[in-house]
């Protein structure tokens, strides 16, 4: 009997694989941005990341087909996306100014708990109790993260939660879009715009770059492109269900980052934080698998 060409393209392993290099791509160029936060504007970063991301965006696309595999149906919604996606790009840089990178990339972790949370709201899917409770402990570990005391919460960390509402509005319009947008096409649409929406800044605040700074934005650029490039193939090789709980590795790549760059080394409210979000979202993910399997509805 003859192959079915389609069972070639799945593969599950090399799905983890590439979700597993995308999370170290996006945890390094994260420290990259970090780095380049103590002497350039938010607005100039986020400019030159879009641009130089355009290296392997392209390669994306002529692997995609070309031209046409750029095509937008809906240009409405590819701009909400995009410009949700620009503002909470704009408050992670800014966050990362003032947090430790393991403490901020803990805080992004919370998206999967917001999606579900808002799901039966915004997409009218059934969440179960089981989820809730995943999600109320996510919502635990973040307070934890945030690490209240007698002196109020450390503000900084507002930054990058407001940043994952961001993202979250992004993913809830990315799954409305899915079946009709090509990710390329979304994903070069989008750098655009957040390329443009910097290019606003930059009247406000320009530093030249030092030969070195140079070689750090375009690091961050390309591994940002090539970041996507790995989650876009990893999803076409494997159901997301399967491959994305393996971006919790991020957090080992920034913490291990954090402390050989900064000397950052997490306290204990964020290591225990932490743990409670990544399990909330594992868990969640866990039941999505059940839930698709028609075996339970919680």
């Amino acid at each position: 009997m003859a192959e079915d060409p389609a069972r070639k393209s799945i593969s599950p392993g090399r799905g983890i694989l590439f979700v597993l290099i995308g999370g170290a791509l996006v945890a390094t160029q994260s420290a990259g941005l970090k780095w380049l936060t103590s002497d350039y504007p938010v607005g100039e970063i986020i400019t030159m990341r879009a641009v130089f991301a355009y290296i392997p965006i392209a390669y994306i696309a002529w692997r995609s087909g070309g031209r046409s595999s750029l095509r937008i149906r809906n240009f409405h919604a590819q701009s909400a996306r995009a410009l949700c996606f620009a503002a909470s790009g704009f408050l992670w840089v800014l966050g990362l100014r003032y947090l430790p990178l393991a403490d901020a990339v803990s805080i992004t972790f919370t998206s999967p708990i917001l999606v579900t949370a808002l799901a039966p709201f915004v997409l009218g899917e059934s969440v179960g109790w089981r989820r809730w409770a995943a999600v109320l402990t996510g919502f635990c570990g973040a307070l934890i993260i945030a690490q209240p005391t007698g002196d109020g919460f450390r503000m900084a960390i507002l930054l990058p939660l407001i940043a994952v509402l961001g993202a979250v509005a992004r993913d809830l319009i990315t799954r409305r879009i899915a079946s009709t947008e090509s990710s390329i096409a979304t994903l070069t649409f989008t750098t655009s715009v957040i390329g443009a929406v910097g290019l606003v800044t930059l009247p406000f605040g320009w530093v030249t770059p030092t030969p070195t700074d140079w070689l750090i934005f375009m690091g961050i650029g390309v591994f940002y492109g090539a970041a996507h490039f790995f989650f876009i193939e990893a999803l076409r090789l494997a159901e997301a269900v399967i491959v994305m709980p393996f971006r919790y590795g991020n957090l080992i790549w920034a913490a291990l980052l954090g402390f050989l760059i900064w000397g950052h080394i997490p306290d204990t409210p964020v290591i225990v934080g932490a743990t409670l979000v990544v399990a909330s979202g594992l868990y969640i993910a866990h039941r999505e698998v059940i839930r698709r399997s028609g075996r339970d509805s919680a």
